[in-house]
């Protein structure tokens, strides 16, 4: 059911009857007709969330080897992560301006690689130029069915036809690879009539199991990439383990040439990969560091490098002088990546993987 038909049909109902019938819909008394109240006890681990939403797309741009589709939906409720470990989550809340959530989705034509960590910007403007419209930074952020991507709440003045820029400037994550060669930034032009009838065709379901541990499927989106990694006993190089942390999923591989990561071609090249459950979605701007063995001498202690390579994906390695036999991964901070409801209790409290 989408907003549109929604509302239509709770407006024949009386008052009692709508209230009533948000109930049964599973909206309940909300603040905000876009985000049902939030469940009470949410684990401490990815969950479905109350709800899920579609979107739209104003259209796609390219400049260079870089691609763009800026799409939006309802406005949303997410989380942003602190610094503070008694209170590392601080929500944001739909303003009652808010028009709608805006999400610009960056990748490589030629590896279809969406780099997480980069810093958009989106500069919006009324082709008439009557009014003023505003400008965002959109968070780095993840989600269940959209997984990486940037986003944020925009409050549009009003229906009509608008420009908008986006602005990549690709931050300090090592690019390997053909990646390496791509430019440091892109810029990427839009024309689009925005209309808030639009908006409310956008599909929107609530979830009967909303609360329990797991994830809805990624979105399908034609002609968009999901960054989604691959299973780690499909990646390249030699899988040692896989644990968990934090209700992450965390495999550690070595590859046998660390050349292509900074490294000598005599060293090989350890890999950690830490991503969601279920979705494969990879977890950037952490601080991930390693100490690795071999025969009991110490081949690594010390960071990882966060890196984007077109074969392994967003990952966290270093180059060592020996395959290692063992590996203690430590997360000195959590993904710093804004979370979508049913990720914002999860990756936050991260114990260190043996493997």
């Amino acid at each position: 059911m989408n907003r549109r038909r929604f509302l239509a049909a709770a407006g024949a109902a009386s008052t009692a009857g709508l209230a009533g019938c948000l109930d049964a819909l599973g909206f309940g008394r909300q603040s905000s007709p876009y985000a049902p109240p939030l469940l009470e006890d949410r684990p401490s681990a990815v969950y479905y969330p109350t709800h899920v939403e579609g979107m739209k797309s104003f259209g796609m741009a390219s400049d260079g080897p870089y691609k763009c589709a800026l799409t939006y939906s309802y406005p949303h409720r997410f989380w942003l992560v602190t610094s503070n470990p008694d209170d590392p989550t601080n929500k944001v809340e739909i303003r009652s301006g808010d028009s709608i959530h805006v999400m610009p989705v960056v990748w490589h034509e030629e590896t279809g690689v969406v780099p997480p960590a980069a810093n958009p910007q989106v500069t919006f403007a009324l082709a008439d130029g009557e009014e003023s419209a505003p400008s965002v930074s959109p968070w780095p952020m993840i989600s269940q069915p959209m997984g990486v991507h940037f986003g944020d709440n925009v409050a549009l003045p009003r229906n009509g036809d608008y420009t908008a820029t986006v602005s990549v400037a690709f931050g300090a994550t090592e690019r390997t690879g053909v990646l390496a060669d791509a430019p440091d930034t892109a810029e990427f032009e839009f024309e689009f009539t925005y209309l808030k009838e639009r908006v409310d065709t956008i599909s929107y379901r609530t979830l009967d199991n909303a609360g329990e541990r797991g994830a809805v499927d990624p979105m399908k989106m034609e002609m968009v990439p999901t960054a989604q990694l691959d299973a780690p006993e499909d990646m390249r190089g030699s899988l040692y383990g896989t644990g968990t942390s934090g209700d992450a999923t965390v495999p550690v591989l070595v590859v046998d040439s660390a050349a292509r990561f900074g490294g000598r071609e005599s060293e090989s090249y350890l890999v950690v990969s830490p991503r969601t459950p279920y979705n494969r979605f990879p977890l950037p701007m952490a601080s991930v560091s390693a100490r690795a063995s071999a025969e009991g001498e110490v081949v690594h202690d010390g960071p990882l490098t966060a890196t984007l390579d077109p074969e392994l994906g967003y990952h966290y390695g270093a180059p060592v002088s020996e395959p290692p036999d063992s590996v203690e991964v430590s997360f000195d901070a959590p993904p710093q990546v804004a979370r979508h409801e049913g990720y914002e209790t999860a990756f936050l409290d991260m114990p260190t993987v043996s493997v």
